[in-house]
């Protein structure tokens, strides 16, 4: 379980851009969903341990987000992967796998199974320089998954795809899902959370507004309808 108590992120010029956030995360597929600037990004890289709370605790099967034995449990895709454009994909795979501190001779087809999972084995030995975006989304998603981790934390997993890519992905994501991996899903296209998620997280100016079933969030809407009247209530609420 991923669990989120009282988290807030504040920087002394901008303030607080996560406040009072608490959540439990134990479901297959979590959507977080909200606006660009919501504090998504801000969540996952806490989650992570690329940013330390100002208050509050992310902790990952109970064990504090920042250590070494949490981060081992986690794959994470960033929003925008950074390569060394010059290396191979296989290479940029070994590269990630040596900082788990992996190595081996049989590591090798464990990057090409990953590679094929998600469509850029044919490219395996070009240099990540010749990639176009969609082929870097898939490297930066083959890429989390090289520790095997049972956690899989995806910033915009789906940006830069094709409509062929993007349903490839979300097979992926389906099949990762029966192999029994939580994954916590940063998005604000409101179609993916609806086909592939189980439950949803809403966030909005900082402030988690929502936490639950799809289905029951729904209630006989589309999800953008709920997605807006949920975040103008909030206005609403705050401009008072």
């Amino acid at each position: 379980m991923i669990e989120y108590s009282h988290v807030t992120k504040a920087y002394k010029k901008k303030g607080p851009v996560v406040e009072d956030f608490s959540l439990a995360v134990s479901v297959p597929v979590f959507g977080f969903l909200g606006q660009n600037g919501a504090g998504k990004t801000t969540v996952m890289k806490m989650t992570v341990g690329l940013l330390a709370p100002t208050s509050g605790t992310v902790t990952i099967d109970g064990i504090p987000s920042h250590e070494l034995a949490a981060r081992r449990k986690i794959g994470f895709m960033p929003e925008t992967p950074y390569f060394y454009e010059r290396m191979t994909a296989m290479e940029f795979m070994r590269l990630c796998d040596e900082l788990f501190g992996n190595a081996g001779s049989g590591r090798g087809e464990i990057y090409e199974k990953l590679l094929k999972k998600v469509g850029i084995h044919g490219a395996r030995n070009f240099e990540i320089r010749t990639f176009s975006k969609g082929m870097r989304q898939r490297l930066g998603f083959a890429q989390a998954l090289v520790n095997d981790p049972e956690y899989l934390l995806l910033d915009e997993p789906l940006d830069g795809l094709d409509p062929i890519g993007r349903r490839e992905m979300k097979m992926v994501i389906r099949d990762l899902k029966k192999e029994g991996r939580k994954i916590f899903l940063n998005t604000h296209i409101l179609y993916d959370v609806e086909e592939i998620c189980d439950e949803l997280g809403v966030i909005h100016q900082g402030k988690l507004l929502y936490a639950g079933s799809v289905k029951e969030f729904c209630a006989g809407k589309s999800l953008e309808e709920r997605f807006m009247d949920t975040v103008e209530a909030y206005e609403a609420v705050a401009v008072k």
